[in-house]
């Protein structure tokens, strides 16, 4: 898999149920740090809620991720929440779900279909995107084997994502993962080319 969705920006969605109120919010997010800033900040903002309650996707193998009940029965929150950014297949996500209680209680059953409903309502109004996932590499050669350097840059179409011209030259280039082993035989081929040891 070189593809990931995610999406492009903040969104909201609402739901309400037996005058208990669901605000939900999808923001995108790379670290757990992120993540922990965004629901420190919303708890901070939503402070009279009786529950702020999330789950988050990281990374494009979607291995990283988290549900939290915050106070609910176990499972009735998070789980329902991340089922939703599972079903679309989303990662680099963050779910909010901040309910205020309405004063009738909604059993775990309800509970469930709430914070599914609302995460639902968030994901449905954000802007998803898909990013591949790339692979940069560094390498250096002299000045003469430039134009055959050039030659597979234009026709591979990778980023330069930077370059030096001192004794020798220096180069980084980032493209598409599945495109790397390609990108490299070519290289490979170009008199005095030397990959960095780093790569």
């Amino acid at each position: 898999m070189d593809s990931y969705k995610t999406i492009a920006s903040l969104s909201e969605g609402i739901y309400t149920e037996k005058r208990s109120k669901f605000l939900a919010f999808a923001i995108p997010v790379k670290t757990v740090e992120e993540v922990k800033q965004h629901v420190a900040d919303y708890q901070k903002r939503f402070y009279d809620a009786r529950h702020v309650c999330y789950a988050y996707m990281l990374g494009h193998e979607r291995l990283n991720f988290r549900a939290n009940d915050n106070g609910e029965p176990s499972g009735t929150a998070g789980k329902p929440i991340l089922g939703q950014i599972n079903s679309n297949e989303l990662t680099d996500i963050l779910i909010i779900v901040v309910r205020y209680f309405g004063g009738v209680k909604l059993g775990t059953s309800g509970l469930i279909v709430a914070y599914r409903i609302a995460a639902a309502e968030a994901i449905a109004a954000a802007e998803i995107v898909e990013k591949t996932v790339d692979e940069s590499v560094t390498f250096f050669f002299e000045y003469p084997f430039m134009n055959d350097v050039m030659r597979i840059v234009k026709e591979e179409s990778p980023t330069i994502v930077n370059q030096g011209y001192d004794n020798d030259c220096s180069m980084t280039l980032s493209i598409r993962k599945d495109s790397m082993p390609r990108l490299r035989a070519r290289l490979e081929k170009v008199t005095s080319l030397r990959f960095s040891e780093e790569d």
